[in-house]
């Protein structure tokens, strides 16, 4: 495996074995290398192409040593339309990085994003920016970071659904709900929010999100935690936006409510 293929896809927390890429280099502190590993390519949602595409690396990569066993990568990846997106890479090797088999993880990657690049589509919204934040936030190796977005969005979609159904609920002056859990089992009541595969445990995930806001992660424990509960809020998102687009679907038909088709 090349250096190329590790940078090209989510940093992982196993060391992967890759091609020697810096054999016999001296590895001082701030000595730069050109790299011959091949192209990164990465996916991102390009909003000039509207649509999710590969962006790839110009030119020849290039990388400055930390120490032998940590090196700083920078790189500019471009989409077929030249729209680009800056990356950093900060990569981990478990041994020597100038040895023959080094054994590589990606530590840190960050994106430099803008109006033209965004991580996720924007099929969620206003909640499409607050993943992006989240993902960024797990990619610097910010956990807690990270999962207070999560929780943010779990926040946001539920009060949002309760608005607009009309549903009332005592708040504190900020507008925040004072009893979260009863709104939220009122919430999924009437609309089914929580996806029914973990239904019984909407609280229980919301929960787990607050743990970090009251200091009951550290962020490694965040970083572990981040992909399952980001997987599960998806699922919310994914839910509320199905449910939306049959009921549009409905309207179109001019289907009634009990099925029958308007007169």
């Amino acid at each position: 495996m090349r250096l190329s293929d590790v940078l090209s896809k989510a940093p992982k927390r196993d060391y992967t074995q890759v091609d020697a890429f810096l054999l016999n280099k001296l590895g001082n502190v701030g000595q730069k290398v050109d790299l011959s590993v091949g192209q990164v390519m990465l996916n991102y949602y390009c909003t000039h192409c509207e649509d999710l595409r590969t962006f790839y690396s110009k030119g020849k990569l290039s990388c400055i040593f930390i120490n032998k066993h940590l090196i700083s990568i920078d790189c500019v990846l471009v989409c077929g339309c030249g729209t680009n997106v800056q990356i950093w890479f900060l990569v981990e090797s478990e041994n020597d990085i100038t040895s023959q088999t080094p054994l590589i993880r990606i530590l840190r990657r960050s994106e430099q994003l803008s109006d033209a690049v965004k991580i996720n589509t924007s099929r969620y919204g206003d909640f499409s920016s607050l993943l992006d934040k989240a993902e960024q936030a797990y990619r610097a190796g910010l956990g807690a970071g990270a999962i207070v977005y999560l929780r943010k969005i779990f926040e946001k979609i539920t009060i949002q659904t309760a608005n607009a159904m009309g549903i009332t609920y005592a708040q504190y002056e900020g507008g925040n709900p004072k009893n979260f859990s009863n709104l939220l089992q009122e919430v999924d009541k009437k609309c089914g929010i929580i996806p029914k595969e973990f239904s019984s445990d909407g609280y229980r995930l919301f929960r787990e999100l607050s743990g970090v806001v009251h200091g009951e992660y550290d962020e490694s424990l965040g970083l572990s935690k981040f992909e399952p509960l980001h997987r599960l809020v998806i699922g919310i998102l994914e839910n509320v936006h199905n449910s939306r687009e049959l009921e549009d679907a409905k309207k179109a038909l001019g289907w009634c409510k009990d099925g029958e088709e308007d007169t």
